[in-house]
């Protein structure tokens, strides 16, 4: 099976550098943008600094609302706050589910007109646009795509192991197996809940398919969650465990991370903002990795989009000022420049990937495939509120540390909570 080694590609920080520069030339005109986001740190906060450039070049003023690696929490109850009050920020970043039920309430801006200008619903998978949506008109953009279901791999181990790189389920454990008894950890993992969560979709998407993955956790069909793939699915997942180490307990991602990077531990399941990681060993070390798809996933594409949902403001300056960014978002040049700094890809159909690296060139085409072919699928956190999110990753996350958990059990657990979708709670703030 061909597998692509992670390269960052050379003249990487120069090449950000030139892009920010060049998206803040020219000033325009002036109108202040007040935005939610939690890109503070590290990549993250290069990529947010493209946004503010961007801005920047239109002559507009950017202002953080707030600023936190909480995804939830108080940031959001924050924003409530705001908006309840009549002063709410121009633009934040939260999860889908969340943007339909603030656009349910009223409170976000109709941005139809610069999506008919530029294209968008062209430019745009179908599968993306469509969540950006409320009753068929825009209300929030996205900007990049992160892909969940790979595979990483420290080659070393793989190599003094005598093992394969995996593309079904059989050949994963199988070179599990062989890392296991060559005395490495053959799969790093972290132990939060979110982590065990995130797993679980890799592996119920590489048994059951894109198909299955849509009933289950975007449709919530009864027949899904507690049937034969499920399973299967629960079965598989539950059969990972054992090749990980029981040290990982409440161990960030991070660390799990560090661990494949060290050499210590042979392949992980994580999205690509573990990316960065590698690429930093990689240049530092000479490291060799490689990204793969999760097994039985070669042929779909498990996303999530970052995305800013935009409220309703008065004044003329910054509605312009959000229209502005509205547009800058999906710009070729801000696609191209934001994504290299995050390590995501464009979520713009046919942005060109020059300069970046060889696993984010693999997404990109990957990720127009499954557009072409129906097989992108949605993260549980685009497709569900966070209440019936949080309750499906307990039960997963149990069954994933109590062996006395039935598959059984955890299904119908599974079932119970799709029932929050029926019972009318606000998503807004989580509860």
């Amino acid at each position: 099976m061909a597998f692509i080694s992670i390269r960052r590609p050379a003249g990487w920080d120069a090449a950000i550098a030139l892009a920010i520069a060049c998206l803040a030339a020219g000033a325009v005109r002036a109108g202040e943008l007040e935005v939610l986001h939690y890109w503070d740190v590290g990549d993250d906060a290069k990529a947010a600094q493209v946004l503010k450039a961007a801005m920047q070049r239109q002559g507009h003023t950017w202002r953080d609302f707030a600023v936190s690696s909480d995804g939830n929490g108080f940031p959001l109850s924050l924003l409530r706050s705001r908006v309840l009050s009549g002063n709410p920020p121009s633009a934040a970043q939260i999860k889908t589910p969340v943007i339909q039920q603030w656009a349910r309430e009223g409170v976000l801006a109709n941005v139809d007109d610069v999506a008919r200008a530029e294209h968008w619903d062209t430019i745009l998978p179908k599968a993306v646009g469509d969540a950006m949506k409320y009753k068929g008109s825009y209300v929030a953009v996205p900007v990049n795509v992160h892909r969940l279901n790979w595979l990483w791999i420290n080659l070393r181990v793989l190599k003094r192991a005598n093992a394969r790189v995996p593309a079904t389920w059989d050949e994963f454990f199988a070179a599990a197996d062989a890392m296991k008894r060559a005395g490495f950890v053959a799969v790093a993992h972290g132990g939060q809940p979110w982590q065990d969560f995130l797993l679980f979709e890799s592996v119920a998407l590489g048994v059951g398919g894109p198909d299955f993955y849509r009933r289950a956790f975007v449709a919530l069909e009864p027949g899904a969650l507690a049937g034969p793939d499920m399973e299967r699915a629960l079965q598989t997942f539950r059969r990972i465990k054992a090749y990980t180490d029981p040290a990982a307990m409440g161990r960030d991602w991070i660390v799990a991370s560090s661990t494949v990077v060290k050499g210590e531990a042979g392949m992980q399941l994580m999205g690509d903002w573990a990316k960065p990681m590698f690429q930093a060993a990689q240049k530092n070390a000479g490291m060799e990795f490689a990204c793969v798809p999760a097994p039985g996933t070669a042929k779909a594409y498990a996303f999530a989009v970052d995305s800013f949902a935009l409220f309703k403001v008065k004044s003329p300056a910054k509605i312009k000022a959000q229209k502005d960014f509205a547009s800058d978002l999906l710009s070729p040049a801000v696609q191209h420049a934001f994504n290299l700094a995050k390590g995501s890809i464009p979520v713009r159909l046919g942005v060109d990937l020059a300069g970046f690296d060889q696993c984010a060139k693999l997404s990109g085409a990957a990720f127009d495939a499954a557009a072409r072919a129906n097989t992108l699928v949605p993260s549980v956190s685009m497709a569900l509120p966070p209440a019936l999110e949080d309750a499906m990753r307990d039960a997963v996350s149990a069954y994933w540390h109590d062996d006395r958990i039935t598959a059984q059990a955890t299904m119908q657990r599974l079932v119970a909570a799709a029932r929050l979708r029926q019972d009318g709670k606000s998503v807004v703030d989580g509860r």
